[in-house]
């Protein structure tokens, strides 16, 4: 599984489902409904209390899930990660070492970026897949990606943080490349109780939101969204 294969999938999915629960077989569960639901590419934060386990057990499972690795800070977690099957990796800073790590090893990388300064800085760093704008929600959602793609067109923004279904699609039409998804997703009440169709229909619906807000996009009908 190339870096190449992975960042295209990322591109075209649109959306990366994270997963930050109590314990692994909450994140176990999660992990297995999403991809029953249509997801082949998720996040498994390592906050996950045996989240490298976890993450060794379900990429020898299921080979064709893309299973990344998420809440990386340091170059040594993110190479056990490597080394038990992670497809890509995320972190909810910039960490240049990480990025240049992921890059030598042939992995996509996903650093977080708040602040132009840090978007700039990740981009010189060498993060040329996607750079995660978090938390996205509390800084101003979709207006701040579509202020932050006027000096950086070129940047693969993914937004990340307080991403509903409200805002899903506003956040397309902003300019984000894709969207990473939690608990909107994958609601606590809904692992507790072991809903899969309650995540099922979540599933679908944030799919139909992304897939027509970049069909309005791409045809020009997308809502004006003013930058204040």
């Amino acid at each position: 599984m190339t870096r190449e294969h992975v960042c295209t999938h990322i591109a075209d999915a649109g959306i990366i489902p994270a997963v930050r629960v109590p314990s692994a077989d909450d994140a176990r569960f999660a992990i297995t409904t999403l991809a029953a639901s249509g997801f082949s590419l998720i996040e498994l934060t390592m906050t996950v209390p045996g989240a490298l386990e976890l993450l060794r057990e379900l990429t020898r499972a299921h080979p064709r899930l893309m299973l990344g690795a998420g809440s990386i800070r340091d170059v040594e977690t993110a190479r056990r990660c490597l080394d038990a099957g992670a497809a890509f990796v995320t972190s909810p800073g910039l960490i240049p070492a990480v990025v240049d790590f992921a890059l030598k090893h042939g992995i996509a990388v996903i650093p977080g970026a708040l602040t132009p300064t840090e978007v700039l800085t990740a981009m010189q760093a060498g993060a040329v897949d996607f750079i995660k704008i978090f938390p996205c929600a509390q800084v101003g959602g979709p207006s701040y990606i579509k202020a932050l793609k006027a000096p950086f067109p070129d940047a693969r923004l993914i937004a990340t943080g307080g991403v509903n279904q409200k805002t899903a699609a506003e956040f397309i039409h902003a300019g984000a490349s894709a969207i990473g998804v939690r608990q909107e997703l994958i609601p606590a009440e809904a692992i507790e109780n072991r809903n899969e169709d309650w995540i099922h229909e979540l599933a679908q619906r944030f799919k139909r939101m992304v897939k027509q807000a970049r069909h309005e996009v791409a045809a020009g009908t997308a809502p004006a969204l003013s930058v204040e």
